[in-house]
């Protein structure tokens, strides 16, 4: 678990969080076993306060800028603290895998 590890340190180096979730979610997909090709985030962090969502995702996209060419996707929910303790929706991802 090489990339998500390294997702996780850069995402903790980037960000002071209240909760950091990521889940690989390979598995979902058609890829080889041990894959680490799809993720989700959800990333809790009152450094999203006062910005847009885009915003919240290209300093994400930022922190990773050196594990982005090594996955095919990357889900992120980007929350404020606030917002994640009004509404914690956290969306499902779909199997995307061929049975």
């Amino acid at each position: 678990m090489i990339i998500y590890e390294t997702i996780l340190q850069r995402l903790n180096e980037s960000f002071i969080t209240e909760h950091l979730f990521l889940e690989n979610e390979s598995f979902k997909h058609n890829v080889p076993s041990n894959s680490e090709s799809h993720f989700k985030l959800v990333i809790v962090s009152n450094n999203f306060n006062n910005m847009p969502k885009v915003q919240r995702h290209q300093d994400i996209y930022s922190a990773l800028s050196d594990v982005m060419n090594k996955i095919h996707a990357l889900s992120i929910q980007a929350f404020t603290l606030d917002e994640y303790e009004k509404n914690p929706v956290i969306l499902e991802s779909p199997d995307c895998s061929k049975k």
